[in-house]
């Protein structure tokens, strides 16, 4: 089954110049766990509760003195609507997320989280946690969809070097 048919087509985003007190009220009131940080149309991070209480709380900071863009997780994987559920849990579970943004031609077009997998595949998250747990996801290679963190170009193979996402023609020969 794709991504589009489980996927929440309508997103609650964030600019990155939203301060990140404005962006925790809209969380509040919109009732969601994360924010997906567009520029245009184009998704250019996450923000999570867990980045406001790590990043944030914890460190005593001032929500009102900073942006979204201070705190976000950047680069943000995706997935396209087109691809499985099955493999967007896989990624999720490799990577310990519970949300991704669903990107087609470099444009935001939906979010899925763990929850929707779970109410459709309630099987799907355990297995995809354990197999990561055990390391069998640890190998795979994973293409992303987004910037490229050297050049900036957009990409459909983007491949994670080290912290980095990278284009073909940026990644090492």
């Amino acid at each position: 089954m794709p991504v589009l048919e489980i996927m929440t087509r309508d997103p609650v985003t964030a600019s990155p110049d939203m301060t990140l007190d404005r962006a925790a009220l809209i969380m509040r009131d919109r009732g969601v766990g994360s924010l997906i940080v567009v520029d245009g149309d184009t998704a250019v991070g996450i923000l999570t509760e867990r980045d406001i209480v790590t990043k944030v709380a914890a460190e005593n900071r001032a929500p009102a003195s900073l942006t979204v863009r201070q705190v976000m997780t950047s680069p943000v994987l995706s997935v396209h609507p087109h691809e499985d559920v099955e493999e967007a849990a896989r990624k999720m579970s490799a990577r310990r997320i519970r949300r991704l943004p669903v990107v087609q031609d470099g444009k935001l077009v939906g979010v899925v989280t763990e929850n929707d997998i779970l109410r459709l595949l309630p099987h799907l998250v355990e297995i995809t946690r354990e197999f990561a747990h055990a390391g069998f996801l640890e190998g795979a290679v994973e293409l992303a969809e987004g910037h490229c963190d050297r050049c900036g170009i957009y990409s459909k193979e983007l491949m994670r070097d080290g912290k980095l996402l990278l284009c073909p023609d940026c990644r090492p020969r």
